[in-house]
């Protein structure tokens, strides 16, 4: 389980073929010094297991479900990723509750800078956009925010300068994907709603 709240951007310096799926080397020698071998870490919100260590950075694999599911499979060395490890039982929740389970891709539309503030609107899947409200939740590549506005295809998130500073989200611009994850209590009672037929009437 995690939180949302990215600890570090790392780097990547390798993606290899692995089978069917891919193996990344990503950089980030804090993070990387503390980590052990089959820990779980989220990756732009994607929870992978850590496979090998060493000078620096941490080997992950990726299996072709989730390279289908996620922008994982865009990856290419020297991008910068999102970083969080696994929240520890007993530490101060501060985000909301993130499985790294990526529900779907969205994608930038457009940043509308104010001061220094950004609003960036993403387009989505409608089935994700109708798990959504306004004021709720949403894991953005695995950061945790509060939606803005919310349409049938689509919603606005706010970015303060710490999260356009720390994150990914501080330099993707128009066009690009990111990996998208609802609200959890908001997925059980979506289902629940679905069950008793209520959530097509």
């Amino acid at each position: 389980m995690f939180t949302g709240l990215v600890e570090a951007l790392g780097t990547v310096r390798a993606v290899a073929p692995d089978g069917a799926g891919r193996k990344l080397a990503i950089a980030e020698p804090r993070l990387a010094g503390d980590l052990a071998i089959g820990e779980s870490i989220a990756i732009n919100g994607v929870c992978l297991t850590v496979v090998e260590r060493g000078d620096g950075t941490f080997h992950l694999q990726a299996s072709p479900e989730t390279l289908r599911l996620t922008n994982l499979s865009e990856l290419r060395p020297g991008d910068r990723v999102n970083l969080e490890r696994a929240v520890r039982v007993g530490e101060r929740l501060g985000g909301l509750i993130v499985q790294g389970h990526v529900d779907g891709i969205g994608r930038i539309t457009r940043r509308e800078r104010q001061g220094e503030w950004e609003t960036v609107w993403i387009d989505c899947p409608a089935e994700l956009a109708r798990q959504m409200v306004r004021k709720g939740s949403v894991a953005v590549d695995g950061i945790s925010l509060t939606l803005v506005e919310v349409t049938t295809s689509g919603f606005s998130i706010a970015l303060i300068p710490h999260t356009l500073d720390m994150t990914t989200l501080g330099f993707k611009q128009p066009t690009t994907t990111v990996n998208l994850e609802t609200d959890l209590f908001a997925k059980y009672v979506w289902k629940c709603l679905e069950t008793i037929n209520l959530t097509d009437k």
